[in-house]
């Protein structure tokens, strides 16, 4: 009787009642403002006044990334203070693998749209150079944030905090520049080549493909945020690191998305 008392509390709050969680409901309606505002900006700005997709789209982010926030602090941060990770490690890492199988079907769609394009008329009217120097800096410092992080997460089940801090802290400043880089790239298309995503088909799958995966290591560089933020108040140590290891999976798996990307949109559309 006392062992099932015990667990039971463990979904029930001190007043006996059982606790629900506002964020998820925040960050959901958060993100359909988000997705309503760009609906609007590409097809409906004949229908409502331009300051309407403005205002959604900017209390959509606010309200999805306050709710993911408030989320990730009440179901893990909050918890791992009061009782430590326990056996909710594995969970944690099982549920990020699901979330990541999951994924590629998202970014498989696209990778299909892109291939049905390749089968029709190619090259497209209006195909700017795609391959410079720029791609290649930003693919570099993908893939050298990896390394950081792959090596940070060995200092920290090695102990050495002071590495561990250093190499998570490099990792975040160069997922920070490669949204710097790709924001840059964006403008050399749009700005001086003309090629946005109203030109044609490509166009729609070169950005609906890029942006997805620059969502993605935006997402990426948060939990990252995160994570140096908690590891700078001592949170982690060699047998308290699922945050660690689950964002680490994260990261990875956008850096191979993007090596796919760069082979596929960026040097495919050369040949």
């Amino acid at each position: 009787m006392a062992g099932s008392t015990e667990a039971g509390t463990e979904h029930v709050a001190e007043d006996g009642h059982e606790h629900r969680s506002r964020w998820p409901l925040l960050a959901a309606v958060g993100a359909a403002s988000l997705y309503l505002s760009i609906g609007l900006v590409f097809v409906g700005l004949d229908l409502v006044p331009s300051v309407v997709p403005i205002v959604l789209g900017g209390a959509g982010a606010i309200g999805l990334l306050t709710g993911l926030a408030g989320w990730a602090n009440e179901a893990f941060i909050a918890e791992y203070l009061q009782r430590g990770e326990g056996k909710a490690a594995e969970l944690y890492t099982t549920t990020m693998i699901l979330f990541l199988v999951s994924d590629v079907a998202t970014f498989a769609a696209g990778f299909i749209y892109y291939a049905v394009i390749r089968a029709g008329a190619w090259p497209p009217a209006h195909l700017p150079p795609l391959l410079g120097s720029l791609v290649v800096i930003n693919t570099a410092l993908l893939l050298a944030s990896s390394v950081t992080l792959h090596y940070g997460h060995e200092a920290l089940e090695g102990g050495d905090r002071r590495r561990f801090l250093g190499l998570l802290g490099v990792t975040l400043a160069l997922g920070v520049v490669f949204l710097g880089g790709q924001v840059y790239e964006y403008y050399e298309f749009v700005a001086v080549e003309g090629f946005g995503i109203g030109s044609g088909a490509f166009g729609s799958a070169f950005y609906g493909l890029t942006g997805l995966h620059g969502l993605h290591v935006a997402l990426g560089v948060l939990l990252l945020a995160i994570a140096f933020g908690r590891a700078l108040r001592g949170h982690y140590a060699p047998e308290r690191d699922t945050a660690i290891r689950t964002t680490s999976l994260y990261w990875h798996f956008v850096d191979l998305v993007w090596l796919f990307l760069v082979v596929v949109l960026y040097v495919g559309a050369a040949l």
